[in-house]
């Protein structure tokens, strides 16, 4: 069991968000433009974007999934695999981010509450499958074999996100909650740290800037998370 400030740490609970993967060099949702083909990203991620234009949907998360192959893992995926890795306890992770980063870091669990761009969703049989390549609505599904009824696996706005009864409960029994990279903006992950404050767990939040939360979190640390987050995983196992 670690100390962190005076306090017992035997269950942990990390959040990443956009600012860990950014790190990478992955374009978040809004590129520096704001906008994708002239299209704002914030209206093509819905169920409505996706049944007005399938075709246009198609392209923004081919063309998301395309970026991932000219990325790595930073210092951060790589510290969070380590502190899976090695401490005593248990370390449960949530990521808002769709990408497969944390994975290809070393992380044996990841829990992708708003979904994943490597995997597509069929409307039809409901099995998620494997998204190795650009697929569109003449894609057939590789299990039922109906043509035209995937869907990126990714939670949507609108969306109920994905795993929520698992990560309440994990909320619920830790010691220790660390939010990093995220923006405090976009529920049910912005309430999380009010989950784990109710449930007595310190928390922390590692940011580069302010969240809009950040005044409900025990303590704050402001840097890269490159930096940062290695820094507070020493801390975790040092003893």
């Amino acid at each position: 069991m670690a100390r962190l400030n005076g306090h017992a740490v035997n269950r942990i609970v990390i959040l990443t968000g956009a600012g860990v993967s950014a790190e990478s060099g992955l374009a978040t949702f809004r590129d520096s433009g704001g906008l994708w083909e002239n299209h704002d990203p914030m209206l093509i991620a819905t169920p409505e974007a996706f049944a007005r234009d399938p075709d246009l949907v198609y392209r923004f998360y081919n063309a998301r999934r395309s970026q991932l192959d000219n990325v790595l893992p930073n210092a951060a995926h790589r510290a969070i695999a380590r502190l899976q890795q090695a401490f005593s306890g248990d370390v449960f992770l949530v990521t808002q981010n769709v990408d497969d980063l944390h994975e290809r870091g070393g992380s044996g669990q990841v829990c992708h509450m708003h979904g994943q761009l490597r995997s597509m969703l069929c409307k039809k049989c409901g099995a998620a499958q494997p998204a190795a390549d650009d697929y569109d609505r003449s894609t057939r599904c590789p299990r039922c074999g109906v043509v035209g009824g995937l869907r990126p696996d990714i939670v949507w706005f609108g969306e109920i996100p994905f795993h929520m009864d698992t990560i309440l409960a994990r909320l619920r029994v830790c010691d220790l909650f660390i939010a990093i990279g995220t923006s405090g903006v976009v529920y049910p992950a912005a309430g999380f740290v009010r989950e784990a404050v109710v449930s007595n767990a310190l928390t922390i939040e590692v940011n580069r800037e302010l969240s809009d939360v950040t005044g409900l979190f025990h303590l704050r640390r402001r840097g890269m998370a490159t930096t940062e987050v290695v820094a507070l995983v020493e801390e975790l196992l040092a003893d």
